[in-house]
């Protein structure tokens, strides 16, 4: 009896299913022929399908709005694109298509709001929630965004130490400037260390906002910010710490009736492998139910409910496509598969924080299978993904080195923080040169469209930046 790969994914899963078919016995990513792709660009190569993010904003919108209807919620949804997953113009721009607002981290995403104001992909509308260490410069920046009109611009105080600089600019401004308070929550019990260093001690917030922001008439409390740095998940440390949140929340709203919203940070969770299974409408509705009920039983003001979403908007867009360039035995179990590139440059989330990506290979699925350890063509020990660290077993087609074709893997759903981590272009490890990144969208009827964003990085690049 043979024993092929497809055997193996079609007695583990359910497959076919969304963003993963094969077609002519090679795989297809949400319907783009990935053979095409490697007989187009070749590989080592980066991929972003650009309608997938439109997709996944649609979708919890949708499921909000639902949950707000259901349980007849009387304040509104908004959705959040937190830049710093991904600065790309692109898909920046594929998010902004469908309305969403932004959330920022740092002084230079003031400027990049700038450039997409003066290329018309935003308005003054648009709601911009400031986030991150509240630095000079991105003080300044966000006071020059209120001035250009931005009336909808919320800072986010993290820290107590931040408000008399806020209010000095302020104070500088003219006008009232929207600000909103960040609760430090407790860390998972396996966290290194008790309390986040984030935000406002719970029990420090309401004397905080007495006696620094009450009574001063150049800003306005207009948001809580509640984050969780592991996201959104249906198990007792989420719901312990959210509902510690809309306590403090509740007291707060009655000593500020100004505070309209509720920023729930921390995001959903993304498919990072096939048996993956959460209900997001199931959340959504605990969410908004939950929040509801509070204030109902507290006779306070339901507030409006954002989100930032960062890796759920942009990580299922995301592939990685590598060739297998060779395969070695190094004693009789182990099998490694080596690539022709760099893993801790390409997926550095694997190896920096062990995090897990939707692995298969593009051909060969009708050959018997092996498990496998994946390699980098640097000569560092841990550019490698294996079953190990990744508590999952690792398999692969087998293939004979003598095959006229080669086999190909995918890494998919890796479109958020990999170029942010490892820096797009610049030097790399060992100088292994960043991979060509493709583009791929649909045109107005439908078709798929691919262009060639950036080539794969050339020796000049790095020798220029090394200052040879």
């Amino acid at each position: 009896m043979k024993n092929t790969y497809f055997d193996l994914i079609d007695q583990s899963y359910y497959f076919p299913q969304e963003g993963f078919d094969l077609n002519n016995d090679y795989l297809s990513f949400y319907g783009i022929s990935l053979k095409y792709l490697i007989e187009k660009y070749g590989t080592p190569f980066k991929l972003v399908y650009l309608p997938r993010i439109g997709e996944q904003i649609r979708r919890a919108r949708n499921l909000f709005n639902r949950a707000i209807k259901k349980n007849s919620y009387q304040g509104n949804y908004q959705y959040c694109y937190c830049t710093k997953c991904c600065h790309f113009s692109h898909v920046l721009k594929a998010a902004l298509e469908q309305k969403v607002h932004l959330e920022t981290s740092s002084s230079f995403d003031i400027d990049l709001i700038f450039k997409l104001l003066d290329e018309g992909e935003l308005t003054q509308n648009t709601i911009v929630v400031h986030n991150g260490y509240k630095t000079e410069d991105y003080l300044k920046k966000i006071i020059k965004l209120n001035q250009a009109g931005f009336k909808n611009s919320i800072l986010v105080l993290d820290s107590k130490s931040e408000i008399e600089r806020v209010k000095k600019y302020a104070e500088a401004y003219g006008g009232k400037l929207k600000i909103g308070i960040r609760i430090a929550i407790d860390e998972e019990p396996q966290s290194a260390y008790y309390t986040s260093r984030l935000g406002i001690r719970p029990s420090e917030i309401i004397d905080f906002y007495k006696n620094k922001i009450k009574d001063d008439e150049n800003i306005s409390l207009k948001m809580v910010h509640f984050f969780i740095d592991s996201g959104i998940k249906d198990n007792v440390y989420y719901w312990g710490e959210f509902q510690k949140a809309l306590k403090l929340f509740v007291e707060l709203k009655r000593e500020c009736s100004e505070i309209k919203a509720l920023n729930l940070g921390g995001g959903f969770p993304i498919r990072n492998n096939l048996g993956f299974d959460y209900d997001y409408e199931y959340m959504i509705n605990e969410i908004v139910s939950n929040i509801k009920s509070i204030c109902l039983e507290s006779d306070i003001e339901q507030p409006d409910i954002f989100t930032e979403f960062g890796k759920y908007t942009v990580g299922e867009s995301g592939a990685i496509i590598f060739q297998v360039l060779e395969q070695k035995h190094q004693n009789d179990r182990e099998v490694w598969y080596m690539v022709d590139n760099s893993l801790m440059n390409t997926i550095p989330d694997a190896w920096s924080i062990l995090e897990k990506f939707i692995m298969l290979p593009v051909n060969k699925w009708d050959n018997e299978y092996t498990k496998v350890n994946i390699g980098g063509i640097s000569c560092d020990h841990s550019d490698y993904y294996n079953s190990e660290d990744f508590n999952q077993q690792l398999f692969l087609p087998k293939f004979k080195d003598t095959d006229e074709e080669p086999l190909y893997v995918g890494f998919f759903h890796t479109g958020a923080y990999q170029d942010s981590i490892s820096g797009y272009g610049g030097i790399k490890h060992c100088l292994i040169p960043a991979p060509k990144l493709i583009i791929v969208d649909r045109d107005e009827k439908g078709n798929f469209v691919d262009y060639l964003y950036r080539k794969e990085q050339s020796v000049d690049d790095m020798l220029e930046i090394l200052g040879y």
